[in-house]
């Protein structure tokens, strides 16, 4: 048997391909946000990178958790923050702050982020329910 730091994974949620994509987000966020009006820094900026950096966080805490109920509280935290992500980043376009073809491929992570959330929040619940 493989230890867990062998295959450069200390932590559960590393191993987790939505947690991986989830950092991808974060890293594509910051790329619209660092092209952001300076006037916008404290507010859409500073606000979508907190939801793209929540979606990650609560899908580590997920699998830090020991009750599958408690996992699937915070997998429906992470998809509460990824859809603060595709709302704002509809603002952005709205104001004219990103370009529709940026957005567009944000989407489209949000999108695939969005079942591989979904999928594990539904095991987890299968997992709690009673038998």
């Amino acid at each position: 048997m493989m230890s867990a730091e062998a295959d450069n994974h200390l932590f559960a949620h590393e191993k987790l391909r939505v947690w991986q994509d989830a950092r991808v987000l974060i890293g594509k966020v910051y790329e619209l946000t660092r092209k952001l009006p300076k006037s916008e820094t404290f507010g859409l900026a500073s606000q979508l990178n907190r939801a793209a950096v929540s979606v990650a966080c609560n899908i580590a805490e997920s699998s830090a958790r020991t009750s599958a109920k408690d996992q699937a509280h915070f997998s429906q935290l992470a998809f509460s923050s990824l859809m603060e992500n595709d709302c704002l980043i509809t603002v952005c376009c709205d104001l004219g702050f990103a370009l529709q073809e940026n957005a567009s491929s944000l989407r489209s992570l949000v999108r695939a982020l969005s079942r591989q959330i979904n999928s594990l929040r539904l095991a987890q619940l299968a997992r709690s329910a009673p038998h």
